[in-house]
């Protein structure tokens, strides 16, 4: 599998932004990328930074979306991963993730399961929690475990989607610092979002994609000065090790190729599922269970 990381800056309005995008999954195309993964809400910009009502709006074209993303992909023999804002119903939105086949149609979709509520985070206003499950999305290319930016601090998620026979775990993502943060904690964030998602390709031997947005975006409102999304997108091995990382600061595409034979090789000497003791695992259902 080839796979494309499009790592992107917003671009000042969605129009421009797409542009952009369809350059890039072009090149990535001529590059011979069978699968190419664009960053979490990344036809506009990250608008969760605060909370204002008159962002619903940006899922009137849900459905025109759909028919835009399935004709790029179709125009390009290409399985695109996107990350759009649905609207589902009146008052219920999700952050859906939908995978397009080579052929326009739609291979299947995911709707973020958690969703975070930190400052400069606000998605919790925004989005309904998902009702899909974990499950793999099969392809042309293979069978796709897609889960979207917060899922990615959340072991039990990927391990669902490897049990159920995820070959790759691809995660868009928006992530980034505050200017104010010293550089030590910069770093401290930086690396633990690093190795969390390192650490569920090598539990569950699988490859892990995550392609993050770059630039500063601000907040309007005053709230906080803006996020700075530090990029860093990459894909690691089924033993945590790096294929590709890229920079903090510039839009990348970047192809990958992955070597499918890797899974069952290191899943022969690495036997995780196999020493599993699920007969013990059941307080994992519980939200807390220590009682001092």
């Amino acid at each position: 599998m080839k796979i494309a990381l499009i790592q992107q800056e917003y671009a000042g309005s969605k129009e421009r932004t797409i542009l952009n995008s369809v350059e890039m999954i072009e090149e990535a195309a001529v590059k011979g990328a069978d699968v190419v993964v664009l960053q979490e809400l990344h036809q506009s910009e990250y608008f969760c930074i605060n909370e204002d009502s008159d962002k619903f709006s940006y899922a009137d074209d849900f459905e025109k979306d759909l028919l835009f993303w399935g004709d790029i992909a179709k125009r390009n023999s290409i399985v695109i991963v996107t990350t759009l804002f649905e609207k589902r119903a009146p008052g219920i939105y999700h952050n859906s993730a939908i995978v397009f086949e080579k052929d326009g149609t739609i291979a299947g979709k995911y709707r973020k399961m958690h969703i975070p509520d930190d400052p400069g985070f606000y998605e919790k206003f925004y989005f309904t929690p998902g009702d899909l499950g974990f499950n793999p999305i099969d392809t042309s290319a293979g069978r796709l475990g897609v889960l979207i930016c917060w899922d990615q601090w959340f072991c039990e998620a990927a391990r669902i989607m490897a049990l159920k026979g995820a070959e790759v775990l691809i995660y868009p993502t928006a992530i980034g610092w505050f200017d104010d943060d010293d550089e030590k904690e910069k770093q401290r964030q930086l690396e633990a979002w690093i190795t969390i998602s390192r650490s569920h390709a090598i539990s569950n031997s699988l490859f892990v994609v995550c392609v993050n947005r770059v630039g500063k975006e601000y907040d309007k409102s005053g709230a906080i000065e803006g996020i700075r999304f530090w990029g860093n997108s990459f894909v690691c091995g089924p033993q945590g090790e790096f294929l590709c990382r890229t920079n903090e600061s510039e839009e990348v595409v970047k192809v990958v190729e992955l070597d499918m034979n890797r899974l069952d090789q290191v899943r022969d000497i690495w036997p995780f599922f196999r020493d599993r003791r699920i007969d013990f695992y059941k307080g994992l259902k519980k939200r807390y269970i220590f009682k001092p």
